[in-house]
């Protein structure tokens, strides 16, 4: 990858915006800069001069240590024996349908103030 400088001597510069849930998309030239893939973490650091510095959080020690050694588990056993994968019947797929028929989500609607 190769950048061009500023002229106020920055690297790049991006911008995005901000949905009604605060939410933003982060800009595909930061997220190639800072090896950002699905579901990795972002660290903000704010200076007293107002900058906010974005960078990527160190992988997050809470996460459990037995999740990705469990799908690797499931994703050698689905190769090895694939016969043993059944589908979803489709008295199970419309039960389903009839329990979230009448559900609706705005992903677009404003948070609660007990989810900010």
């Amino acid at each position: 990858m190769s950048y061009a400088l500023t002229p106020e001597g920055d690297f790049v510069e991006a911008e995005s915006s901000l949905t009604d849930r605060y939410q933003t998309t982060v800009p595909e030239i930061v997220r190639r800069f800072l090896k950002l893939g699905k579901r990795d973490k972002i660290h903000y650091r704010i200076k007293s001069t107002g900058e906010v510095v974005m960078e990527r959080a160190p992988a997050d020690e809470e996460d459990d240590p037995a999740f990705e050694p469990f799908l690797a588990f499931l994703a050698r056993d689905i190769e090895r024996h694939p016969e043993t994968l059944r589908s979803f019947t489709p008295e199970f797929v419309q039960r389903v349908q009839a329990l979230v028929a009448h559900v609706d989500i705005d992903l677009d609607a404003a948070l609660s103030p007990d989810d900010e």
